[in-house]
């Protein structure tokens, strides 16, 4: 509780602390007028009470006023001692927390002027009073004391705003950090939803188109188109429910694993229902993934696919992947129309035919979130379009 009050009363308007510490001081001050005194005192009449209250009072300035306030505070003492013959007081509490204000907030300079004008106004008060060395030397220290509070205290207040001032940045910082992080979160969802939709809807327009030529020509094969069409749809749905599921707030969303290497086969089998006859095969050291670069590279062949059936008009595609010990090699080639443009992925384009789409751009940003790079153009003999990425799997690698 007393903690607390402290905490509010440092919290308050600086006004109102100048004003309670004034009043503190005027109720210690009054003290000599109230006790009991011995007959031999001088007596405590208003005349001398009212010329003390006038020596506490420029404290509510104090602040703003510094040195005009320990100015006025000892003129008052002054005058006090040299026209009244009142009661005296065991400290002069006004004149200390004057002074006290000067090493606060004053310069360097300000504060040297002071001490030496304090100093002499001290040796002419002890000498006008006693003149003993005893109630200099303990003058001086009261003095030198309230002097050093000044200064611990206005050390204490810059570290504690130095304190202050680094919590707000690491705030700032960790603000920002979560911002990025939250940036980086969308951007992948936006990602893997753009190569789940495009890639379902791109295979299942193929398919309804040839459903209808299938119907005429051959039956069986419009059934195994409309099949094509459904798994497609299913699998496009369950994927988009695994990761809109992480999206929600009501509860645990269902954790089920992501697509990866072993699950291209499937893949390709869809693909080539009323598509392209695909090629694939795996070379190399063929060893386990981890599961970012397991997801990665399924995601690019992906998009590779949606893109040689979206643009190519391609009649074969060869899909391949090369194992090192230290990255991953994904080869995807076509025997179709090819890039207009050229430009393949720096252009920002479509794998085929120069259109627009963010394909590309995912999978360069998918290669080089670990390590790798993506480069694209005509396949060989200037023929058709191919797309090879690296990706860094080693431990060592990744990391950097």
């Amino acid at each position: 509780m007393i903690r607390a009050l402290g905490e509010r009363i440092r919290r308050a308007d600086p006004r109102w602390q100048d004003l309670g510490l004034t009043l503190l001081v005027q109720l210690a001050v009054t003290m000599p007028f109230v006790v009991p005194r011995s007959a031999e005192l001088p007596p405590a009449d208003w005349g001398s009470y009212g010329m003390t209250t006038l020596a506490v009072l420029p404290l509510v300035w104090r602040r703003r006023a510094p040195v005009a306030v320990l100015v006025a505070v000892l003129a008052v003492g002054g005058v006090y001692k040299v026209t009244l013959d009142g009661p005296g007081q065991p400290l002069p509490y006004a004149g200390l927390i004057a002074f006290y204000t000067v090493a606060l907030l004053c310069t360097a300079r300000v504060r040297a002027a002071v001490g030496l004008l304090s100093v002499a106004a001290v040796a002419l008060s002890v000498g006008w009073n006693t003149g003993t060395a005893r109630e200099l030397l303990f003058t001086l220290f009261v003095t030198a004391a309230a002097y050093a509070l000044g200064r611990l205290q206005y050390t204490r207040q810059a570290y504690t705003s130095a304190v202050e001032d680094r919590a707000a940045q690491l705030e700032r910082a960790n603000r920002i950090e979560a911002e990025q992080a939250a940036a980086r979160e969308r951007a992948r969802i936006a990602r893997e939803m753009h190569d789940i939709l495009s890639h379902a809807v791109s295979i299942m327009i193929v398919q309804a188109e040839a459903g209808p030529v299938a119907v005429r020509r051959a039956p069986e094969r419009a059934e195994a188109a409309f099949d094509a069409i459904a798994d497609t749809g299913r699998e496009a749905m369950a994927q988009l429910r695994s990761m809109l599921g992480v999206l929600r707030e009501d509860g645990p969303a269902p954790r089920e694993p992501q697509p990866g290497v072993s699950g291209l086969p499937t893949l390709l089998d869809r693909v080539r229902r009323g598509g392209p006859e695909i090629s694939y095969e795996e070379t190399g050291e063929v060893r386990a993934l981890s599961p970012a670069v397991d997801t990665t590279a399924y995601r690019i062949v992906q998009e590779a696919l949606t893109n040689v059936v979206k643009h190519a008009g391609a009649g074969r595609v060869a899909v391949r992947l090369h194992h090192t010990a230290r990255d991953l090699t994904i080869t995807v080639a076509d025997d179709g129309r090819g890039a207009r443009d050229g430009r393949g992925v720096e252009s920002g384009e479509g794998v085929e035919g120069g259109q627009g789409g963010h394909g590309l751009i995912g999978i360069r940003e998918r290669a080089a979130a670990h390590g790798g790079t993506a480069e694209s153009g005509p396949g060989p003999g200037g023929r058709g379009f191919s797309l090879r990425v690296l990706l860094v799997t080693s431990p060592l690698e990744v990391g950097t």
